[in-house]
Parts: C-alpha cells; sequence; structure tokens
C-alpha cells in the first residue's frame, strides 16, 4: 500500500514522508493501517526491530492532532526518548497545526521528577520517560485530560523487573483516568502477545517479518554455518572467535556489532580487534578516524578509560557501555551510524537501547551472572531476539546475521534448539515486589483526594499484575503494602478512605522509594545528636534503595574506613551499634556494606581529579557520573523532608553539599560554579588567581582573564556577559 493511498492524512504530511524516503507501507504497517490504528482503536504492534513501528506511530500522532487532541509519546530510557524526539520533530515539527498557521509543537522531558510539568501542556507531541510521566500524573497536570494517544514504546518491558513495574502503572492510569484515548503499544514479539492485548483491550497486529532477512549462524572451531545452509571456513587469528567472526563482516564492506557479556570484556574485545582492523581500512577513513578520536580526547575531563576508547577509534574500532561519559557515548553512536567505526562492542544493555544495527551481530557469550543462581546462567530467548533485531541495517544489507559462538557451555545443537527454534519466554508483571508495590501504591493514593479501600482494589485488579494473578493474591499484596505506609506514617484512614499524609504526599511528588524517605527521616531526627552533617548525608543516601550504582568496600578501602569508624561515627545520621570491633563492623553489610561510594563521593566534593577518584576506588566514568546524579537528586529529596519537618539548618546545608557533589568542588568554589562554562577546573584557577567571588571578577578585564590557565579568551568572554 502506498502512503498517499492512505484516507485522510495530510498531504504535507505525506509529503514529508517522501523527502524521507518513505513511499509504501511495510507489510507490519499495512496490517496495523487495517486494524484500524487510524481510527482511533488501541493497538498491540509486536514486530521485529527495524520493521517500521516508528511510522505508524507518526501516522496514529498526526491523525490524533488533526482531531484536536495531544500525543503522549512514552520510552523506557532518556537516550531513546531523545532519539524518538529527534525523529518525530524532524517530520511533524514541520508541519502546521490544524487550523491554525504555527507549527506542530514537540516537547521532551526525561528528567526533573518535582517539576508538575504544566508547562508541557504546551506541546503537541509530548516525550516522556515513563517514570516523568508517572511524575507528571502524580503532579495532576491539567493537560493530561487532553490526550488522545497514548504511545507506549518497549511494551515488552512491562516484565523487567526495574522498569516494569512503572510502565504497567502508567499504562494502568491512562486506561483508568482517560478512558476515551488510544493506546498503541509497540512491541516485541513475545510468546504471550495476546495476554498483553487483552490487558489493553487492544487489536494485536504481530508478525516476524523483517525489511532485512535475518540469518542465524553459529560459529564452532572455524567453521561458520547459517540455518540457510551456507557453511564458510573462517580466518582465525590469536584474537579470538568473536573477533575473527566480526572481521569476516567488514572484509565483505560490512559493520559488526560484538555484543559481551561485561563491560570489561567489551574493552578488550574492541581492543582486540582494533590489532587487526587497521589492515582494512584505507587512507581516507583512518584520517577521518583520528579526527573523532581527537574529539574524544577534548571532551570532558580525560581519562584511562577515555584514553583507552581514543586509541580504538583511530583503529576503526569503539566500545560502548554504561560507564562511558555520555558525550563520548554520543560521539561513538554518531562515528557508527555514519559508518566510520566498522566494529562495536557493547554490553547487552544496548539491545534495548538506541537504534545502532549493524550487517553482523555477534553473541561473544550466551551466559550471564545471575544474582538469584548465584552463578552463570543461559540468557534468555527474548533477550537473544533483542540482540538479533540489531542485525541488518536497512536501505545499505539484503541480510542481516546473528551469529552464536559455540563452545564447551553450549553445543551447536544445544544453541539451535533453544535460540535459534526457541521462542521468546512470556512476559509476567513485576509489580507484586515490594518496594515497587509500596511506592505506586503510595503515588497513586497521594495524587486523590481520597480513596476507599475497595477502589484500590479495583484499581489493581485492572493492572497485568491484577490479570496473571488470583484475586486473592493481589487483595493480600496490596494489604500488606497498606499496613506498611500506614504504619510509617505515609497513609492515614479516615471516613473509610486513605488519604496520603503531608509526609506521604511530598514522598509522591519527590518520586521517591518509601523507604528512602524513611531513611531519611530516621537521619533527620538523628541529626539532632551529630556534628557536622556531610558525612553523615552522604552516608545516608548509600543506605536508600534509591541511590544508584553503589560500590561495596573492598579490603584496601578498610583502612579508611576503619578511620571512619574510629574518629568520626558521631557525624553519621544513621548510628552504627555500640562496639570498637572493626570485624565487628565490617559484618554490618546494610550499614556499611556500600561505604565505597561514600568515599568516593568525599573524594570527588574535595576536587580530586575525575581520573583519581576513578583510580582510587576503581570506577568508571559513567558510573561516577550516574553516582553524582543519584546524590544531587536524593540530597535535594532530603532538604525537601527536612523543609517539611521544619529543619532549615538542614535544608541550608543539603543545599551546599548538593552544589559541591554536583561539581566536585570545595564549599568555597559554589559561588563561581554558579557561572556558565565555569566547572570544577576553571572555578579552581580563578579562585587561585585571587578572583574568589563575584565582585572581584566584575574588576578584572577580559584580557586578564583569558590570560588564566583553562580560560582563554572564549571563556573569559563568556564569563564577563554574565557579571553586573
Amino acid at each position: 500500500m502506498l502512503i498517499s493511498e492512505i484516507p485522510d492524512l495530510p498531504e504535507e504530511f505525506i509529503e514529508a514522508l517522501r523527502t524521507k524516503g518513505y513511499e509504501s507501507l511495510y507489510p507490519p504497517q499495512e496490517d496495523a493501517v487495517k486494524s484500524g490504528v487510524l481510527d482511533g482503536k488501541n493497538l498491540v504492534l509486536a514486530t521485529p526491530t527495524a520493521s517500521g513501528k516508528t511510522l505508524v506511530a507518526m501516522m496514529a500522532a498526526i491523525r490524533a492532532i488533526e482531531r484536536g487532541g495531544k500525543v503522549v509519546y512514552l520510552a523506557p530510557l532518556r537516550a531513546l526518548a531523545s532519539e524518538k524526539y529527534e525523529e518525530f520533530k524532524e517530520i511533524l515539527g514541520s508541519l502546521k497545526r490544524p487550523s491554525s498557521k504555527s507549527k506542530i509543537r514537540v516537547f521532551i522531558s526525561t528528567g526533573d521528577f518535582d517539576s508538575s510539568g504544566e508547562s508541557l501542556g504546551g506541546g503537541d507531541v509530548i516525550v516522556l520517560t515513563n517514570e516523568r510521566f508517572d511524575s507528571v500524573v502524580r503532579h495532576k497536570a491539567s493537560w493530561i485530560d487532553s490526550v488522545s494517544l497514548f504511545i507506549a514504546d518497549e511494551v515488552h518491558l512491562v516484565g523487567d523487573s526495574h522498569r516494569g513495574p512503572t510502565l504497567e502503572m502508567i499504562l494502568a492510569k491512562a486506561k483508568k483516568f482517560v478512558p476515551g484515548a488510544q493506546l498503541l503499544a509497540l512491541s516485541a514479539t513475545i510468546s504471550n502477545t495476546k495476554d498483553l492485548a487483552e490487558w489493553l483491550r487492544a487489536e494485536l497486529v504481530e508478525t516476524y517479518w523483517r525489511p532485512v532477512k535475518l540469518v542465524e549462524g553459529i560459529y564452532d572451531y572455524g567453521t561458520l554455518s547459517f540455518v540457510d545452509g551456507e557453511q564458510r571456513r573462517l580466518t582465525q587469528s590469536k584474537q579470538g572467535p568473536a573477533v575473527d567472526v566480526a572481521l569476516e563482516s567488514v572484509r565483505n564492506g560490512g559493520q559488526a556489532l560484538i555484543f559481551c557479556e561485561t563491560r570489561k570484556r567489551s574493552v578488550v574485545a574492541a581492543e582486540r580487534a582494533a590489532e587487526l582492523l587497521p589492515l582494512f581500512l584505507t587512507f581516507e577513513e583512518s584520517a577521518k578516524l583520528r579526527e573523532i578520536a581527537f574529539k574524544i580526547h577534548s571532551a570532558g575531563e580525560e581519562t584511562d578509560v577515555s584514553r583507552r576508547l581514543a586509541e580504538v577509534v583511530e583503529k576503526g574500532t569503539a566500545f560502548h557501555h554504561a560507564g562511558l561519559d555520555s558525550k563520548h557515548r554520543k560521539i561513538i553512536e554518531d562515528a557508527y551510524r555514519e559508518r566510520q567505526i566498522k566494529i562495536l562492542t557493547a554490553t547487552p544493555t544496548l539491545a534495548a537501547g538506541v537504534n545502532l544495527p549493524a550487517r553482523r551481530v555477534v553473541l561473544s557469550s550466551l551466559f550471564r551472572y545471575d544474582v538469584e543462581e548465584g552463578g552463570q546462567s543461559p540468557i534468555s530467548v527474548l533477550e537473544f531476539k533483542q540482540m538479533a533485531g540489531r542485525a541488518g541495517r536497512p536501505r545499505f544489507d539484503q541480510v542481516g546475521e546473528i551469529v552464536l559462538l559455540a563452545g564447551a557451555q553450549m553445543s551447536s545443537q544445544e544453541i539451535y534448539e533453544r535460540y535459534v527454534e526457541g521462542k521468546p519466554e512470556p512476559i509476567r508483571s513485576q509489580l507484586s515486589a515490594d518496594g515497587p508495590l509500596r511506592m505506586h501504591l503510595l503515588g497513586l493514593i497521594a495524587a486523590s483526594q481520597g480513596i476507599s479501600e475497595e477502589d484500590v482494589y479495583d484499581f489493581f485488579e485492572s493492572t497485568l499484575f491484577g490479570a496473571q494473578y488470583r484475586k486473592a493474591t493481589v487483595k493480600s499484596r496490596v494489604k500488606q503494602a497498606l499496613v506498611y505506609l500506614e504504619e510509617e506514617g505515609l497513609l492515614i484512614r479516615t471516613s473509610k478512605k486513605f488519604r496520603a499524609t503531608d509526609f506521604g504526599r511530598r514522598v509522591a511528588l519527590l518520586y521517591i522509594d518509601p523507604e528512602s524517605a524513611i531513611i531519611m527521616k530516621q537521619g533527620i531526627k538523628q541529626s539532632e545528636k551529630a556534628g557536622t552533617h556531610v558525612l553523615g548525608m552522604l552516608h545516608l543516601l548509600t543506605q536508600t534503595p534509591d541511590m544508584s550504582p553503589k560500590f561495596s568496600i573492598r579490603s584496601k578501602d578498610e583502612a579508611e574506613l576503619d578511620e571512619v569508624v574510629q574518629t568520626r561515627r558521631s557525624e553519621l545520621l544513621i548510628p552504627l551499634p555500640a562496639s570498637n570491633d572493626f570485624e565487628f563492623y565490617r559484618d554490618f553489610d546494610t550499614i556499611l556494606g556500600d561505604f565505597r561510594t561514600v568515599l568516593a563521593l568525599t573524594h570527588w566534593i574535595n576536587e580530586n581529579p575525575e581520573q583519581s577518584v576513578l583510580e582510587k576506588y576503581a570506577i568508571e566514568p559513567g558510573d561516577l557520573h550516574r553516582m553524582v546524579d543519584n546524590a544531587d537528586w536524593l540530597l535535594y529529596s532530603f532538604g525537601e523532608l527536612a523543609r517539611l519537618f521544619g529543619r532549615m539548618d538542614l535544608v541550608v546545608e543539603s543545599s551546599e553539599l548538593r552544589e559541591r557533589v554536583r561539581y566536585g568542588i570545595k564549599s568555597e568554589l559554589i559561588p563561581l560554579t554558579k557561572l556558565e562554562g565555569v566547572g570544577r577546573v576553571r572555578a579552581r584557577s580563578l579562585y587561585n588567581a585571587g578572583y574568589t567571588d563575584i565582585d572581584k571578577l566584575s574588576q578584572a578585564t577580559i584580557e586578564k582573564l583569558a590570560r588564566l590557565p583553562r580560560i582563554g579568551p572564549a571563556v573569559a568572554n563568556q564569563i564577563k556577559k554574565q557579571l553586573p
């Protein structure tokens, strides 16, 4: 079917698609149109990666806007939200709104959970992470009632223990509180897609069709055998089978993506590939890669990770994982999309993130460490299918290849039976776990004027949790959570209705786990007995379930920990047991087990170089930045709860510590880092030169400032423009 043949699509929309190369529909897209998705019907579209789900979402969006409604696009990850925002803005943002000369407005919001989100109501298409939308619902933004289409991306993640409960709750809230709105759920193919469609009261379009044919292959001791019968004998090197399989694709003009079990292995695989890849690069390609490597050197503070990354990029390969600085990840992603990087090694998290397809995808291992099992376990079929979805670049490849490596852990026959012929596992609700259930139950009640116990049960029976479990089980689990929240002072029961207390309402709007809030409340009370609170506040953050990542104490950290226990224990806001036996303290994992996080944050706020923090505490740049971001948010939350309980002294202290954590600075640099373009390094340069405050900076000339280390004319100019 040609796009131009679809009734009632605006001509300028059809033309905008045509300029991007979209002329006709893929079979799944045509099936979606025939199912009534453009007429406002709910739909679950379950198809492989790159089969055209985003175009269906755009067509449904333009129809919803034409009918006068708003569109909310929900994404599980910030990176994915940003990618979809750019795609929608490029196409829809160029079109005029119905009966108006102004353009369609595409907005995005992925953070700042304590903001009401009311200003987002000015958008026609609003792209949000799942958590951000849940926060907007809790703040009761007035524009939610104007939404006529909810698009939920990667909806199969409802079965994910981390992201699933929030996704499940916002879909249940959309069904319950905006009953006239259309739901379009985009999903990978799973074995119980019908259950998902029934829960959402939606039509189902399910297919394994792909625009680029997928061929599975198994590599076994030098021989690559594809399921279509083709066999190849590969050149073997000392760099390992994953690199050998990837290089064979590069030899034939393709790109390769190697999924590795851990970050460390992804780095090692990239370095091994870099030993051989320069042999296949042209002079022009090598020159371009040197420019990309220079960009990496220039972006952010130089670290061991950034040096290793730049070294392999210069040779045509790169590694990609959550430990990378976000600036470096962006450089790598852009260079890979432009086909300059030939082999990318990555951890499996990339499979659920941004779209980086390759002609050949190689799985270096089919096993992952399982915490519950306490050892290595085979990956799920669903995870395999997600990684296989990256194989094949539309418009570049006619065939995409996914290659699995046979070996001692799993034979070729076992791989074929489990993964090639296997069906993805059914998804199950993860909302029944204690932490998520308490958090989302509090959020539900806090957003209401009061809700009866029966209405609470009715709501949770409308979730996937309610659809997949017996009524008695749902009621029992919810009742336990209600009792917990009531006992901890987050809820009260009046006139047969539950209402959030001031404490409970503030916790819900801060979007933190109730358990985190209870720990903070205890810390606020304990602070009356403590002296200074910097160490105590940092330690308190590590005790909350919302703090991530956390770093457990190692034997080499024991001297630092011992000093804290012996000399500074009175500063802690979570008191230690009364004992002087250090071995006794080491057993208290819940209190001191993650103390390396506290030591790293302390090192950071005392202005030690980033590389020093990374090396001393064995942390990677991306982890450091996520730790800082999380600590920043939790310190804000701690300050807001301190304000609620009348402790303005802690509000001031936590605000100052928040600035120190955000920039990695000592207190005296706070006024200087408020200037745009002045971070920890430039602020220290200014301070050491005698420019210790804004008044002294105002008296300086641009020429004097420009001569300072790490300042220069451009930054000096920028500073002076901000001064009175």
